[in-house]
């Protein structure tokens, strides 16, 4: 006689990989029952889904119905079934004619004989006994069944995207020997400045393009800039840990900052206070008084690099992003954190405040999300990935908002809808590498009506709307998503 283990036949080993989608099937079954595409609405799927419903909740009537005209041997088992439904009828809601259909209903139903509805369903209807039947409680037919195939298709509560003119690139600026890295417009829409590796910020004029003026002092690549709107300033931060401000009535610097421990990557003014806010390796943000070159405070809870920040007149006045992928609201006369934002899985690079909403977006690898202000709640995400690092965004009146990735791409999508509209491709000048198809910064002029790039290839692009399309020329190609991600 063979032992138990021989009759055992073997058993064929499961990759993690197959058990882990079996797992997740099993719960997407198990908690999203309706998460299939429904059927359009329709005359038999209608006419199906009212058989189940009149079904539900007088089967066993019409069982009773069915029972007591045998007993009877089939005399008066119409009458019964007219005294049924004229019971029935004071327990409907509704006006007199949906009253008269269910009515006809149930006579149908009554005469054709019971439906037994499907082995084990518990249609979870609380009931009562009423003159020795079973009859559900008013209104409880209301309730929306599990089963998919019987639901109707929801309309998208989506917002559809306006249309926006799609964009192109009108100038090329040459003039940088390193890789343009920072970007900042005057306030009076005259000239920008860039910041770039070969050490040195270049002012140019708007509307021709031309360099109107070189700025040297830093001994590393600039990586922030920004124009103070109240003051005849230009504030640069780099890798060498300095933080200078320029006064462009005498072309050279009045003041450093000291403090940074490390490489400063990213630099914004407040709109209201003369402070300024700068965030770098040493995974700090550092508050400073413009006038006085004192650091007010050093607002320190990141764990990695700080690489992007703006400020706002209300609270939160300021708000960090930073290499340990958490976004942070700051209190600034407290200095400490009002909320963390935890919604990312990879740096984020890049922030954008809307000039006229209560809201912003963030920028990581993963993806593109939209929060509101100022408590942060999530919105949405942007309706597709870009799928790579991006470094820099920006947004104008209108409602476009840019994007520029480390592989060249330059996307742009509609603030409201999130929907992306244009996917555009830098191309790098002759003489450079194809990976040099990078954008470092960007930025709308005041007017929104221009957008510059800054690029590894050492040039400035300058872009604008395509005024020759239309929405004929150029239609809206959009989807409303069939699931929202709340997170």
């Amino acid at each position: 006689m063979e032992g138990p283990t021989a009759a055992m036949e073997p058993v064929e080993p499961q990759s993690l990989k197959k058990l882990n989608f079996k797992s997740l099937k099993r719960a997407l079954d198990l908690f999203s029952p309706s998460r299939g595409q429904h059927p359009p609405p329709d005359a038999e799927s209608k006419r199906i889904r009212m058989n189940f419903k009149i079904n539900a909740e007088y089967g066993l009537i019409k069982d009773l119905v069915g029972d007591q005209a045998r007993d009877n041997g089939g005399v008066g088992a119409q009458n019964q079934g007219d005294q049924i439904s004229n019971s029935l009828e004071l327990a409907l809601p509704g006006d007199q004619n949906s009253r008269d259909s269910q009515k006809d209903r149930n006579q149908s139903a009554i005469v054709a004989g019971p439906t037994v509805p499907p082995k084990g369903y518990d249609t979870g209807v609380p009931s009562r006994n009423i003159a020795g039947a079973i009859v559900s409680v008013p209104g409880s037919s209301e309730r929306p069944y599990s089963t998919s195939a019987l639901m109707e298709r929801i309309p998208s509560r989506w917002p559809r995207p306006a249309w926006h003119a799609p964009w192109k690139n009108y100038r090329v600026i040459s003039g940088h020997l390193g890789w343009v890295r920072s970007i900042a417009f005057d306030p009076s829409n005259s000239w920008f400045c860039t910041g770039s590796a070969d050490r040195t910020i270049k002012i140019w004029d708007v509307a021709s393009g031309k360099l109107k003026l070189t700025l040297t002092g830093h001994i590393e690549q600039i990586r922030g800039l920004a124009v103070s709107k109240h003051h005849t300033y230009l504030f640069s931060a780099g890798d060498d840990k300095q933080v200078k401000c320029w006064d462009l009535e005498q072309n050279k610097v009045v003041r450093s900052y000291h403090g940074h421990l490390s490489g400063v990557y990213c630099l914004a003014l407040h709109p209201t206070i003369d402070i300024l806010l700068t965030g770098g390796r040493d995974s700090v943000c550092r508050v400073w008084d413009i006038r006085t070159k004192a650091m007010v405070c050093a607002l320190s809870g990141h764990d990695n690099t700080v690489c992007s920040v703006f400020a706002r007149p209300t609270d939160p006045q300021v708000v960090t992003g930073s290499h340990d992928t958490t976004i942070k609201f700051w209190d600034l006369v407290a200095g400490k954190t009002m909320t963390t934002l935890t919604h990312h899985k990879k740096s984020v690079r890049a922030m954008a405040l809307h000039p006229k909403e209560q809201t912003f977006a963030s920028a990581s690898a993963d993806n593109i999300k939209k929060f509101n202000l100022p408590k942060g709640e999530f919105l949405h995400n942007m309706l597709s990935q870009q799928k790579t690092i991006i470094n820099s965004m920006a947004v104008n009146d209108d409602g476009v908002l840019a994007t520029g990735g480390d592989n060249g791409s330059l996307w742009f999508w509609d603030w409201k809808s999130g929907h992306n509209f244009q996917q555009a491709q830098t191309i790098v000048q002759p003489g450079s590498l194809d990976s040099e198809a990078c954008i470092y910064a960007l930025s709308y002029d005041i007017s929104g009506s221009r957008l510059v790039t800054c690029e590894a290839d050492k040039t400035i692009k300058m872009w604008k709307e395509d005024l020759t399309t239309t929405p004929e020329t150029h239609p809206i190609n959009f989807k409303p998503p069939k699931e929202f991600r709340r997170y």
